[in-house]
């Protein structure tokens, strides 16, 4: 890694109480500073977040955000502290331990490798992944790849990425993206727009070390639905651009 390259690691927290110290565990031995955002937890969770930044000082860091945002806030949040703690790159990751630690050192090379790039995760489910899971993500999978009029992303919703910050950021500061479980979504399909490359990293996932989802159905879903229809109709207008990037083979 050139002295340029920089990451940290930033990992949204919300009542993952029981998780979130096994996740840093398996963080730090990494050796990249971990920023940890907590989304306004409650009070049992906003001290153990305390008690591991004061446990690790000098490795760990931590945000509060007094109320709860939303995943897409806390990254964001998140991404712009680490900005100012001097950071190019920001590794996301969820704090209920579902992604595979172990792959951090390939997501980081490939970032390091191909630092205007968003490297992003695309999961491998074992035989436990419902199967009416898969088939929610494949809809979104099939949304994402009309609103791109590419194939470039594989998977939009994995929350293990890494993102160039000083281009994430200024994509933030000019357009509005979901605040919620549609932040990982959109976030992409608007990086993709601005001419990010998009490079994949396969990656293990399994089902959270503490069970706790904060995925709501019909909330969520419905929230999902509305992102897709407003980034369908930013896609046509964008359409003739997209198509000119994909002939002149910019698009990788």
């Amino acid at each position: 890694m050139t002295s340029a390259f920089q990451p940290w690691v930033v990992v949204p927290v919300y009542d993952h109480e029981h998780a979130i110290g096994t996740t840093l565990d398996r963080l730090l031995p990494h050796g990249v500073p971990v920023l940890l955002v907590d989304d306004g937890s409650v009070a049992s969770c906003a001290a153990v977040l305390r008690e591991l930044a004061s446990r690790h000082a000098g490795q760990v860091s931590l945000l509060r955000l007094e109320q709860n945002g939303g995943k897409g806030a806390a990254v964001i949040a998140g991404m712009r502290q680490a900005a100012v703690l001097g950071a190019s790159h920001v590794l996301q990751i969820d704090a209920d331990g579902q992604h595979d630690t172990a792959d951090v050192p390939r997501f980081l090379a490939e970032a390091a490798a191909h630092p205007d790039a968003v490297i992003n995760g695309r999961p491998l489910y074992d035989e436990s992944v419902p199967t009416g899971r898969l088939v929610g993500r494949y809809a979104t999978h099939v949304w994402v790849w009309i609103n791109t009029l590419s194939l470039d992303i594989a998977d939009s919703m994995c929350g293990f990425r890494v993102y160039p910050l000083a281009a994430t950021l200024a994509l933030l500061d000019r357009e509005y993206v979901g605040r919620r479980m549609d932040f990982d979504i959109e976030v992409i399909v608007r990086l993709h727009w601005a001419g990010l490359a998009i490079r994949t990293v396969p990656t293990r996932v399994t089902y959270p070390l503490d069970g706790v989802s904060h995925f709501r159905l019909w909330r969520d879903n419905a929230r999902i639905s509305a992102m897709h229809t407003r980034l369908f109709f930013g896609m046509l207008w964008r359409a003739p651009r997209l198509l000119l990037r994909r002939l002149r083979g910019s698009v990788r």
